[in-house]
């Protein structure tokens, strides 16, 4: 029952994924707007999946990410689980000026299926599937007109308690640093996003929380909007014993853009498996998939003049 459980969970979230992301194509009032260099001229769908891939692009975009991790539990006996979640994830950057952005990035879990001991008997599991914390970063980034094809960003990162369970969240609001530290080059991309966070208010059953999020960016461009690159985030929990501190997956993504008339969209396929992981309960193995839907910026011009500001669909 768990697996078959799980099985229906995924399937009308995915069924979910493509037709949010597939009435955004076709709700796309100005599609031609949605993935245009700085000249005007349309984007490649090479270029696009470059941009797509930056945390600190200026394009909008919104991305479903499902991912399947593999659990091992040993309480009383060692037993594998599967924990899905579904992932909300826009892209919002904003001008300040012409040199500056201030990008925008929410996690929205629209549902975590997690497993977890029995609370009425730690001898069995059971599972809960429900809303999970949001996460909201925003960083200021210089744009190239500064840095060149360096992508720099610094910024507050943030997790709201939003959960709607015990076992699908912290139960603590929780800030820290995020930024991004990286390279864009013609045909590749490298870098570093790390966020950290600590809590400081929340529920007093709940214990204090630490930790971080390090997702290294690194992907190789090929013709025809393809890329193969890294996939996974380290993670980190500074509040649980030293071996079960880390968790460091080793992972592969295949990406493809498909334009649907002129609208972009992005697929991913990625498998991730975990060398390092906390002993109970720790991710093993993940198999993710990323849909990424270009979308028509909402907000033109910038903070610094906001008389000649725009915004919604309107030129």
């Amino acid at each position: 029952m768990d697996g078959a459980r799980v099985a229906r969970s995924q399937g009308a979230a995915l069924a979910m994924l493509l037709a949010i992301g597939m009435g955004v194509a076709a709700r796309a009032a100005d599609p031609a707007a949605n993935a245009t260099s700085s000249d005007g001229s349309e984007m490649s769908t090479t270029e696009v999946n470059k941009q797509l891939t930056n945390p600190v692009s200026s394009i909008w975009s919104i991305t479903f990410q499902q991912n399947n991790y593999r659990l091992t539990f040993h309480q009383p006996d060692s037993v594998t689980r599967w924990s899905s979640n579904l992932l909300f994830q826009p892209v919002l950057p904003v001008s300040i000026s012409a040199d500056w952005n201030l990008i925008n990035r929410p996690v929205v879990p629209l549902f975590v299926s997690q497993p977890h001991p029995n609370p009425n008997d730690p001898r069995k599991n059971a599972r809960t599937t429900a809303f999970g914390d949001i996460t909201f970063l925003q960083m200021v980034s210089p744009s190239p007109n500064l840095v060149g094809n360096w992508l720099l960003g610094l910024g507050p990162t943030w997790i709201f308690p939003s959960a709607g369970s015990n076992y699908t969240g912290s139960g603590k609001w929780q800030v820290g640093p995020g930024a991004l530290v990286g390279y864009l080059g013609d045909k590749w991309i490298l870098g570093a996003f790390p966020q950290f966070w600590w809590s400081f208010a929340g529920s007093d059953s709940r214990e204090s929380t630490g930790s971080m999020n390090l997702q290294p960016v690194a992907a190789y461009f090929l013709p025809d909007g393809w890329s193969v690159g890294y996939s996974g985030n380290i993670l980190a929990n500074f509040e649980a014993r030293h071996d079960n501190t880390w968790t460091v997956p080793v992972g592969l993504s295949v990406a493809k853009v498909v334009k649907f008339g002129k609208l972009p969209v992005r697929f991913a396929l990625a498998g991730q498996w975990m060398p390092v992981h906390p002993e109970e309960a720790g991710q093993k193995w993940n198999i993710q998939f990323v849909m990424a839907p270009v979308i028509p910026k909402l907000i033109k011009g910038n903070l610094a003049d906001p008389g000649h500001m725009s915004f919604g669909l309107g030129s």
